[in-house]
């Protein structure tokens, strides 16, 4: 899915007049990001369709690539709703830089109220990191902040054709949460949720209702906060491309 693009002008100037690629993994992070200047793909969670995605994307008709959207939590000091700016991203034994310019103005207004903004590494997963023992573990292995299944990807295809790359990350599913399977199940290949068939799994597995209430609070909560932090995709710059390369560890 492809949504937005559009000339980017700052303080009245024209600058390059290319849009600035948003790599999200749902459909409501997608909507979130749409706009001038942006053009956003969706992955359905889904890391091969990604790559599939990203295959007809000539990196010459964009600027940069920024992967934006909620991801879990693996560092337990985290909440629901906190806001991780992604310093390095971490997949198997590579790893790439990631850069992004943050004014003290920007940082402020993101941080206020109860939003909190972290600087830290993000863990690339092609997989759902579900259980409270599987964080903990990719934690301690890792020592990144949150995981999600878009950044690496997003990384990679940055770093390959020599873009500038960023990741904003706010955290969904804190680490000591366990994602119940239903709400796994429950994303249909076009990114939205099947109302359905959450219903028929509440109804086979009614115990399973207070889990998916706890994800779904945790999940409005991070939506809420990711839009707040749209302001990161229109008021910052990304940094040098020179500056952000993979390194095989």
């Amino acid at each position: 899915m492809t949504l937005g693009t559009g000339d980017y002008v700052a303080a009245g100037q024209a600058v390059d007049p290319r849009p600035i690629l948003i790599v999200t993994g749902l459909v409501q992070e997608a909507r979130i990001a749409a706009g001038p200047g942006m053009a956003v793909i969706c992955s359905s969670s889904s890391p091969t369709q990604l790559r599939a995605l990203l295959t007809v994307v000539d990196p010459q008709t964009i600027r940069g690539v920024i992967s934006f959207g909620v991801a879990g939590g693996l560092d337990p000091t985290l909440r629901s709703g906190d806001v991780v700016v992604a310093t390095e991203v971490l997949a198997g034994d590579t790893r790439w830089a990631a850069g992004l310019s943050l004014g003290h103005d920007l940082i402020d207004k993101l941080t206020s109220g109860r939003r909190r903004v972290v600087r830290g590494s993000l863990a690339g997963a092609e997989e759902v990191v579900t259980g409270s023992s599987s964080k903990a573990a990719l934690h301690s292995e890792t020592g990144a902040s949150a995981v999600d299944m878009e950044s690496h990807i997003a990384a990679a295809y940055a770093a390959e054709a020599g873009l500038p790359f960023a990741a904003v990350r706010v955290i969904s599913d804190p680490a000591h949460r366990a994602l119940p399977a239903l709400a796994r199940a429950a994303i249909k290949p076009n990114g939205q949720i099947d109302l359905a068939a959450v219903l028929r799994g509440i109804v086979r597995n009614p115990t399973a209702l207070h889990g998916l209430v706890s994800t779904g609070i945790d999940f409005n909560r991070a939506l809420r906060s990711l839009r707040g932090c749209r302001d990161f995709l229109i008021g910052t710059e990304l940094a040098d491309s020179e500056a952000l390369v993979s390194e095989t560890v």
